[in-house]
């Protein structure tokens, strides 16, 4: 076994999910859950992905090889300085997070220098608009990237004990310094669920429009936005605001190619449209290849999670 005892803190979509694949791969003796929601504990021990839970941060902490944070953001550093005093000499200290700078700023913070705590970043660049323990599945990481973003204190045992565990859920590793993996993700991850929440926001608030006719004319188009506007609102709350520098570049960029479009339309200047859609045909294209589409074993456990809701 990789490790003794696992801690997942935050047991939603990601956290269920990987609790699900360390039980499945036996990569570690026990598989804990720490989490101050209630029914998000209770749910995961009916589910049986957890071999125990824990709500409260000295219990769960103690012992523990490896503690996975894997909340919103924004609660990082809180809860590090709950865990702290109670981890044991060589334990890593991993997680999930979106932006790696902010991230890992808040975490390094609450650990003394003589610890021995090592602290590994990490962003499975995976996931889902569901929430909570039910939406996890073992699939869901599959043919994914997850990047690593190692400190010059980090250790090369446990980098490759972190990056060990996301292979055996079939991910791709990848490693970069935290500020360039978040230029890389508020171009490819936050400005899109930052306009897909203002495309929905809009839509829905626009005069003259039935609601009732918005929701049931929605083509894929409209649909596929809301599939995106519809992920946690707290977790996309503290990664925009988390990576707001990055974030803000993009708005004014993308601001300013709107407008760009906004005039060729006034123009009827179809030739400049046309080669500007053949080029994000070809971008999409390219996406396909690199199997970053949605798979069809996530299309299908998804349809199954929703039958079972309804």
């Amino acid at each position: 076994m990789l490790f003794d005892k696992v801690v997942i803190v935050g047991i939603g979509l990601i956290g269920s999910s990987l609790a699900r694949n360390l039980k499945k791969h036996r990569l570690a003796r026990k598989v804990a859950a720490f989490d101050k929601n209630p029914a998000y504990l209770a749910e995961a021990s009916e589910l049986g992905i957890v071999d125990e839970v824990f709500d409260e941060p000295e219990a769960a902490a103690a012992d523990a090889d490896l503690i996975v944070l894997a909340t919103p953001v924004g609660a990082f550093g809180a809860l590090t300085a709950e865990m702290v005093p109670f981890m044991k000499r060589g334990a890593i200290l991993t997680d999930v997070g979106s932006v790696k700078k902010f991230a890992l700023q808040e975490i390094e913070k609450h650990i003394p220098e003589d610890s021995g705590i090592v602290v590994v970043g990490g962003h499975p660049v995976a996931g889902t608009e569901k929430s909570g323990p039910g939406a996890g599945f073992e699939e869901l990481f599959k043919d994914r990237w997850c990047i690593l973003t190692p400190s010059d204190k980090s250790t090369d045992d446990a980098v490759e004990k972190v990056a060990m565990m996301w292979r055996s859920a079939e991910m791709r590793i990848d490693t970069m310094t935290p500020e360039h993996h978040d230029k890389v993700m508020a171009a490819v991850s936050h400005l899109p669920h930052l306009i897909a929440y203002s495309i929905v926001g809009t839509v829905a608030d626009l005069e003259g429009y039935e609601k009732k006719e918005i929701i049931k004319y929605s083509a894929s188009g409209f649909r596929d936005f809301t599939r995106i506007a519809g992920s946690d609102p707290t977790m996309w709350r503290d990664i925009l605001l988390n990576n707001k520098g990055t974030i803000l570049e993009l708005i004014q960029r993308f601001v300013e190619d709107l407008i760009a479009l906004e005039r060729n339309i006034r123009w009827d200047e179809g030739d400049r449209l046309f080669e500007l859609f053949s080029r994000t045909q070809k971008i999409r294209k390219e996406v396909i290849d690199a199997k970053q589409d949605q798979p069809e074993h996530e299309k299908r456990i998804l349809s199954e999670l929703n039958k079972d809701k309804n």
